[in-house]
């Protein structure tokens, strides 16, 4: 969801520590975008991986330069996806970045010091930075969605394996971004259409309206939110397309954005570019991605025939902050006050006593509101912190398992408790399909 344009790159090289040339990296999967640990100047940190980028940001630090030791630096103003202004950052020089047995020991960093620029609580999880071309540029690199791991080898050292269910395509650049074609069917109109890829959006498809192309909504849409980009929020329209193809792997009844024009005044330089291909289709591949001969493979991998599925309720959660709650603690053991027992397999474990501990957890709160949506419809409002869902206390989930009981099926009903200015509410909708009424 980033845009970087204008700016300069260094000729700084990842090398890989060990005799085999290669390196394999564990990742989280969160809402269809790629987490992994990065390490900078000694300092572990989470990154998001994304090839829509053209270079290394880290955010949200306190006394970043003292912690990290980043030095060197320049003052430069990012502009991105959004609505709002450009970004403050300092670009910093000579930095030391290790990401398993890979390492750059002169990385080119842009650091942020915007407080608003925060996707930690959208996520989650921690999150303090993003790369993209930088990590991409020296490497093939496999991105294993099924078993959640990346592996960096050096090209001169890769060699590829048989595969007759594969689909190799070449990929153009501009300015360090990876494009390729594909096709997509509106109204029975097949449009050959150029898409960025883009491993750091969590949406199917991003289409950008052109109605002389026959690039358009329909009159089946929905206004929403869309996301986070680098300078604010993205809105626009939700839809669905009759078809989207890479080569011979073909998927129907897809989803589809269409940002708001106004997000786009930065993307649109590049006026080849009708989109983007995100991180709900390409988690329905296993890929391979060679930045140094220029290709792209995909197998499709046991996520294919995925069911596309929109939030039907119209909320957008984010974590905010920390509550106590109270909870009974059965490793307390009172000898004069017994219980009883339960059973777990071949062990018994007796319960002597209970008695209550106080434990931080989560706080979710709704931030985005679809109007019309069922439960804008009912009387939730932004700001409302979530206790239960269906009963059941909110501290039991993190926060992708409960967004995804917002991707239920049609009529499915859903009851949640409410805290609103220390007044605790009661509201029930069922999930409306607009593409099913």
């Amino acid at each position: 969801m980033f845009f970087f344009n204008n700016l300069g790159f260094s000729q700084s090289k990842f090398v890989i520590q060990n005799k085999k040339e290669t390196v394999k990296i564990p990742f989280k999967l969160i809402n269809n975008i790629i987490i992994i640990p990065v390490e900078i100047n000694g300092i572990e940190l989470s990154f998001l991986v994304d090839t829509g980028v053209n270079k290394s940001i880290i955010f949200n630090f306190l006394n970043i330069s003292d912690s990290l030791q980043i030095k060197n630096t320049e003052t430069f103003f990012l502009r991105g996806l959004g609505e709002g202004e450009a970004i403050k950052a300092l670009k910093s020089k000579g930095n030391i970045l290790k990401i398993g047995d890979a390492i750059n020991v002169d990385q080119e960093l842009f650091a942020v010091y915007n407080p608003n620029l925060n996707f930690a609580p959208r996520l989650g999880i921690p999150l303090n930075g993003i790369i993209g071309y930088d990590l991409f540029k020296d490497f093939v690199v496999e991105i294993n969605y099924t078993s959640k791991y990346i592996r960096l080898t050096n090209p001169s050292s890769y060699t590829y394996k048989n595969c007759n269910s594969c689909e190799t395509l070449e990929m153009e650049f501009y300015k360090n971004k990876p494009y390729i074609y594909s096709n997509i069917v509106i109204k029975e109109k097949q449009i050959p259409v150029k898409l960025l890829i883009d491993s750091g959006g969590s949406d199917s498809l991003w289409l950008f309206e052109e109605d002389s192309l026959g690039i358009h909504p329909g009159n089946l849409y929905f206004e929403d939110f869309l996301g986070h980009g680098l300078t604010g929020s993205v809105y626009g329209k939700r839809s669905k397309i009759k078809g989207f193809s890479i080569n011979h792997f073909n998927f129907n009844m897809v989803n589809v954005s269409f940002p708001h024009p106004e997000s786009l005044i930065y993307v649109r330089q590049h006026k080849e570019r009708n989109g983007s291909i995100a991180g709900n289709i390409l988690k329905r591949f296993n890929l391979i991605i060679n930045y140094p001969d220029g290709t792209i493979t995909f197998k499709k991998n046991r996520h294919f025939y995925d069911p596309f599925s929109y939030n039907k309720s119209g909320i957008e959660l984010e974590q905010d902050g920390l509550r106590l709650v109270k909870q009974k603690d059965y490793d307390y053991k009172n000898t004069d006050d017994f219980l009883g027992e339960y059973h777990q397999g071949s062990k018994t474990t007796v319960v002597l006593g209970t008695k209550y501990k106080m434990e931080l957890k989560p706080v979710y709160s709704i931030v985005e509101l679809r109007k019309d949506s069922p439960a804008d419809n009912v009387g939730l409002m932004v700001g409302d912190v979530i206790l239960t869902i269906n009963g059941k206390s909110t501290d039991k989930y993190d926060l992708q398992e409960i967004s995804h009981m917002f991707y239920e099926k049609q009529g499915e009903r859903i009851k949640l408790e409410v805290e609103r200015n220390g007044v605790e509410l009661t509201f029930v909708f069922y999930l409306e399909d607009v593409f099913e009424q």
